[in-house]
């Protein structure tokens, strides 16, 4: 009940402050790979490869487990609000933060899957004005549709790519669904899509949608007023997206967890021929 009145009082009161943010975020350059940052990063998160490194304001990053060279497929995942560098992986609890689902996927999808974790972005802190608007959302979503146009453009020209978006993530993906180079989108733990239907986001992308019943994200109102709140749940009836079993999740950052039925899925989705069943 606390979780749904929060939600409520927040996409209210961000009408009445709304008109004091800035109308637009600038749309960031690509990542870029700082050194010194990237030696940190790696010393950090163990044997990865940093594709982007950037400590300016909160810090972004682009790191990658597998080989792009190789992999017959790419997942790229997007986090969402409160993701940065300092916040990237939890060593005690993998399982909360992105670094750790990233991890999971891998393993998950085995040799032939490379997976990037990309914080491409500005992410929002914390529940409040730029978390209900979709600000940084259409930013983060030229910038994603960019990085994986390069993507397409390198040595994983020929894989088959999965965009992968949790919570604000899975905004920012459902905006840049009509321009992704992309063969499957997954929406987790949403809080809505900015569309009324799959049709309405304009993909030729498969598109799944999964959100679980122990979920807080399931109280926020399925509203949009002007820029403010996100609209219609895509896991939700009616929606059209591909549903995705999410037996034994917990919570809102658990669908990457080892065990559950929508880790399972979504590497299936992942390492899928292109074209095939998942």
């Amino acid at each position: 009940m606390r979780n749904r009145w929060t939600a409520s009082f927040l996409l209210v009161s961000a009408l009445w402050t709304a008109s004091a943010q800035p109308s637009e975020a600038a749309v960031p350059a690509p990542v870029r790979l700082d050194a010194a940052c990237a030696a940190d990063l790696a010393a950090r998160l163990g044997p990865v490869g940093v594709l982007g490194c950037d400590p300016a304001g909160r810090g972004l990053a682009v790191v990658v487990l597998g080989d792009l060279a190789t992999a017959r497929s790419v997942a790229v995942l997007v986090p969402g609000s409160d993701t940065d560098l300092a916040r990237l992986h939890d060593h005690a609890d993998p399982r909360r933060r992105p670094f750790g689902w990233a991890r999971a996927l891998a393993d998950a999808g085995g040799p032939g899957l490379a997976v990037v974790l990309w914080v491409g972005y500005v992410t929002p802190d914390g529940l409040g004005v730029d978390a209900a608007s979709g600000r940084l959302a259409r930013a983060g979503a030229t910038a994603l549709v960019r990085f994986v146009d390069d993507l397409r453009a390198g040595p994983s020209a020929a894989a088959h790519v999965t965009v992968v978006g949790h919570s604000y993530g899975a905004v920012v993906a459902a905006l840049a669904a009509p321009d992704l180079a992309a063969e499957d989108v997954v929406l987790l733990g949403s809080p809505g899509a900015r569309a009324g239907s799959v049709a309405d986001l304009g993909t030729t992308a498969r598109v799944w949608a999964g959100r679980a019943d122990a979920d807080w994200i399931g109280r926020v109102p399925g509203l949009r007023i002007g820029d403010l709140g996100h609209g219609r749940d895509p896991a939700g009836p009616g929606f059209g997206a591909r549903p995705l079993p999410v037996d034994g999740v917990r919570g809102h950052d658990g669908y990457l967890s080892p065990g559950t039925a929508s880790l399972e899925a979504i590497a299936r989705i992942a390492t899928a021929p292109a074209g095939g069943a998942a």
